[in-house]
């Protein structure tokens, strides 16, 4: 057996295009354009890189970018006065305020105070609630993007046994219960399940997101399964001095038995922004009392 690759960079690619249409279309029905700010405090150059992506990605996508960039050592009372000045700016429908955080910034804190219904990036624990309970919010957009690629290859997922590996509030977490939702049987597994490999093998759906590169192997993976890959590891290349990126299934292996898997790079993470583009949008329409049905984007 050879699984299919998922392609994510492909479905991120046409979600993308329906963003932009829509994102038209909100612009013709308001005036203005959907707006997403992105805060970002220090130097970290990681983080410097995914907030220049994600403000190209808006303009792209038709929208608005606002980018606030302020020094490392910000005072937690001014990133506060920053969130508060945006959270009540209409012309911003999104906020993300880009993690990492400075040492001395209190992540949660800062995250609490941007108002729930702007938070795209889904972590405030308003949002956390709503999922929970099945209410309208924002999810955070790695699950999202997951659950979209699992969706499309499986159409229902009703009765499917999932295990998710990594209880991150970030992607574990919210991704089974995005899954519950779906009526999946749901195992949230970690780095202290006992007998982890079995656990796997009973899996129809195996979420891995926990950060270590290739730790599923092959032979933990249900013949068949389809298997969705969140980890980004950089590690050592064949060329003395270069490296690769793998994901936390060992992929070469997976793909003689699953059904399907999401390769690394271009599975998972292609997804990400495009859900968060999708997240803004969403936030744009219902901030402007416009109805937006649910299977529009």
């Amino acid at each position: 057996m050879t699984a299919d690759v998922i392609d994510g960079k492909a479905f991120a690619g046409a979600l993308r295009g329906r963003i932009a249409t829509l994102a038209a279309d909100f612009t013709a029905q308001t005036g203005r354009k959907a707006g997403l700010a992105v805060v970002l405090v220090g130097e970290d150059p990681a983080s410097q890189v995914y907030v220049r992506s994600k403000g190209k990605s808006t303009v792209e996508a038709g929208m608005a970018s606002f980018e606030h960039r302020l020094p490392a050592d910000t005072a937690e009372a001014d990133l506060i006065a920053l969130v508060n000045a945006l959270n009540a700016d209409p012309a911003v429908d999104g906020i993300l305020v880009q993690l990492p955080l400075p040492g001395h910034l209190d992540e949660q804190t800062v995250i609490a105070t941007i108002n729930p219904d702007k938070d795209v990036d889904g972590f405030h624990v308003t949002n956390a609630g709503r999922l929970a309970v099945g209410q309208p919010g924002f999810v955070p957009c790695t699950p999202l993007g997951c659950l979209m690629l699992l969706k499309d290859r499986l159409g229902s997922l009703s009765g499917l046994d999932a295990v998710v590996i990594g209880r991150s509030n970030i992607v574990g977490k919210p991704m089974a219960q995005l899954l519950l939702a779906e009526s999946c049987t749901v195992t949230i597994a970690h780095s202290r399940t006992k007998n982890l490999p079995d656990v796997v093998r009973r899996a129809d759906i195996v979420v891995a997101a926990v950060g270590r590169p290739e730790m599923v192997k092959a032979d933990w993976i249900k013949p068949g399964a389809t298997v969705i890959d969140v980890g980004i590891n950089r590690v050592a290349a064949a060329d003395p001095g270069k490296t690769r990126l793998v994901g936390d299934v060992d992929y070469a292996g997976a793909a003689g038995v699953a059904g399907a898997i999401t390769p690394v790079p271009g599975g998972v993470g292609p997804m990400t922004i495009a859900v968060l583009l999708r997240n803004t949008l969403v936030a744009a329409f219902r901030n402007s009392g416009i109805a937006l049905a649910d299977d529009a984007i």
